[in-house]
C-alpha cells in the first residue's frame, strides 16, 4: 500500500493555472453578458434614458454583478454557497420594473423608486433565508430532477431568440443569415467539442464566439462602434440617479420577485451541486440565498439591480467539468473591471446576437440533460414519480408554449405564473408532499432527503484526483 497522502481537495476548491482561470472565467462572462445588459437595456429604454446615462446604467449592472459573484463563490462569513455560481441582474424584475416606470409621472423618479424597494426586498430577503432553505428537504431527485430539466427547457427560447438577431422589429429578424451563424457557431463548438481534448476543449464554448464572431465580420453583423464609442475609465459613482424613494406599491411588487428569484435560486443551488457533486445542504443553500439577498440589497448603492443566480452558467460547468468556484470568482473580477472600464465590457458587446444563440443552444441544453440525468435515479418505475414529472413539466411548459396563457390574472400574479421554472418547482413539491409524504402512499425510498441520496456520490468525489479534463 503506497503511503502518499490521498489529495482529498474537491475540484470545487481547486485552483487552476492562471491562464486557465482566466479564458474559463472569461467564458463565464461570455455565456452570461447578454443576460446581464439586457435588463438595464430595457429599463433605461422605457424611462428615456440617454446613451450616455444608459451606458453607465449598463455598466453599473456589470459592477454589481460581479460584487454577487464574489460573494456567491468566495463568501464571508455565513454568506456565500462557495460553489461556481455567477450572480447577476435576474430578468424576472424586468416587468415589475417597466411598470414602476409606467406608473411614474416624473420619469427622474423611476429608477430611485425602484432602487429604494430592492433595497427593502434585498434585506427582507436576507432575513428570511434560513426560513427558505429548510425547504431543501422538499427537493428529492424525482422534483430536482424535474426542475433541473425545467430550467434548461425554460433557456432554450432565449437561445432561439438570440439566434434569430438582436431586435424582433428588424427586417433580418430570422433571416439566413442570422439562423446560419447561429449554426455556424453551434457547429463549431460541436467540433472543437468532438476532436479536441484537454484545454481547448474546455474552453470551446469561448473559442467558438470568437470563431462565429469573426465569421460574421464580411456579413455585416459585427458592429464594433461600442467599442470606439466607449470610455476607458468609468466608475458607477454611488446613487448616480438620485437618492433611493420608498413607495409601497414598488417594494411590495419587488417582494414577490424576490421570492420568486429566491425560489429559482434555491432551484439553481441542487442542480448545480448535483453537476460539480458537492450536493447543496440547507446550511450551503441559505448561505448562497444571503448572497443573492445582500448583493441585491447592495446593488442599488452602485446604481444596479436584483441579483440572482445565472442558470445558463450551470450548462457550462455541466459542459466543461471544470468546477472550480475560483473559476467563477475570476469571471467575476473581469465583471467589476467591465463596470470600471466601459471599453473593455464593449468587447463583449462585439460579439453578434445570432452568434450567441448558437453557443446558448449547447449550453442551455446541457442544463435540461443534467436534469434528466438526475431523474434517471429518481426511481421513474413508479407510477406516482411518472406522475408527478409528467404534470410538473407540464405546467411548468405552459409559458413557454403558451405565452399569454395567463393573461387574464394580476400583473402581481403573473409574476411568478409566467416563471416556468417557479411554477413547475411549486407543482413538483407539492405533488411530492401529496404521492410521497401523506398517508399511506408514502415510500421512505421516494422521500429520501437529497443530501442523503448524494452523500456517496460527494465522498467519491472528494476521494478521487480532481478531474478538470
Amino acid at each position: 500500500m503506497s503511503d502518499q497522502p490521498v489529495d482529498a481537495t474537491h475540484p470545487v476548491d481547486e485552483k487552476l493555472p492562471a491562464l486557465k482561470m482566466a479564458t474559463t472565467g472569461l467564458q463565464h462572462v461570455a455565456a452570461m453578458y447578454a443576460g446581464v445588459v439586457a435588463p438595464p437595456l430595457i429599463v433605461g429604454a422605457a424611462i428615456g434614458l440617454t446613451a450616455t446615462d444608459l451606458t453607465f446604467l449598463t455598466g453599473a449592472c456589470l459592477f454589481t454583478a460581479g460584487l454577487a459573484t464574489f460573494l456567491q463563490t468566495l463568501g464571508i462569513w455565513n454568506i456565500g454557497a462557495r460553489l461556481p455560481f455567477v450572480n447577476g441582474v435576474t430578468f424576472a424584475g424586468v416587468a415589475p420594473m417597466t411598470a414602476i416606470v409606467a406608473s411614474t409621472e416624473d420619469k427622474s423618479d423611476a429608477l430611485p423608486i425602484i432602487f429604494g424597494a430592492v433595497i427593502v426586498a434585498g434585506l427582507l430577503g436576507f432575513l428570511a433565508a434560513p426560513f427558505f432553505s429548510k425547504a431543501v428537504r422538499f427537493f428529492p431527485p424525482v422534483v430536482t430532477g424535474t426542475v433541473i430539466t425545467l430550467i434548461g427547457i425554460s433557456l432554450l427560447p432565449v437561445a432561439f431568440g438570440w439566434a434569430q438577431g438582436p431586435n424582433p422589429a428588424a427586417d433580418d429578424y430570422g433571416s439566413a443569415t442570422n439562423l446560419g451563424l447561429a449554426a455556424g457557431t453551434l457547429l463549431i463548438v460541436l467540433l472543437l467539442r468532438r476532436f479536441t481534448r484537454g484545454f481547448v476543449k474546455q474552453i470551446a464554448v469561448l473559442l467558438g464566439l470568437v470563431a462565429g464572431t469573426l465569421v460574421a465580420i464580411p456579413f455585416g453583423v459585427t458592429d464594433f462602434g461600442p467599442v470606439a464609442d466607449a470610455d476607458v475609465i468609468g466608475f458607477p459613482t454611488p446613487f448616480h440617479f438620485g437618492a433611493p424613494q420608498f413607495q409601497l406599491a414598488a417594494i411590495i411588487s419587488l417582494c414577490v420577485v424576490m421570492v420568486v428569484s429566491m425560489t429559482e435560486s434555491t432551484a439553481d443551488m441542487l442542480a448545480l451541486g448535483e453537476i460539480v457533486q458537492r450536493p447543496a445542504d440547507e446550511k450551503t443553500i441559505a448561505a448562497g440565498l444571503r448572497a443573492d439577498t445582500l448583493g441585491s440589497a447592495i446593488s442599488p448603492l452602485f446604481n444596479g439591480f436584483m441579483c440572482s443566480a445565472f442558470a445558463q452558467n450551470i450548462g457550462l460547468v455541466a459542459m466543461t467539468k471544470i468546477r472550480s468556484r475560483y473559476v467563477v470568482a475570476t469571471g467575476g473580477a473581469f465583471l467589476v473591471l467591465m463596470g470600471l472600464c466601459p471599453m473593455a465590457a464593449s468587447l463583449i458587446a462585439v460579439v453578434p446576437r445570432p452568434v450567441l444563440g448558437g453557443a446558448g443552444v449547447v449550453l442551455f441544453g446541457s442544463v435540461a440533460a443534467s436534469g434528466i440525468q438526475t431523474l434517471v435515479r429518481a426511481g421513474l418505475e413508479k407510477d406516482n414519480n411518472v406522475l408527478i414529472v409528467a404534470v410538473s413539466l407540464a405546467v411548468g411548459i405552459i409559458p413557454i408554449a403558451a405565452p399569454e396563457f395567463y393573461h387574464a390574472f394580476p400583473e402581481t400574479a403573473r409574476i411568478v405564473l409566467d416563471s416556468g421554472i417557479s411554477t413547475g418547482c411549486v407543482v413538483a413539491v407539492l405533488l411530492n408532499l401529496v404521492f410521497n409524504h401523506l398517508g399511506k402512499g408514502r415510500d421512505a425510498q421516494d422521500v429520501t432527503h437529497p443530501m442523503e441520496a448524494g452523500e456517496e456520490i460527494t465522498r467519491a468525489a472528494t476521494t478521487r484526483a480532481p478531474a478538470t479534463s
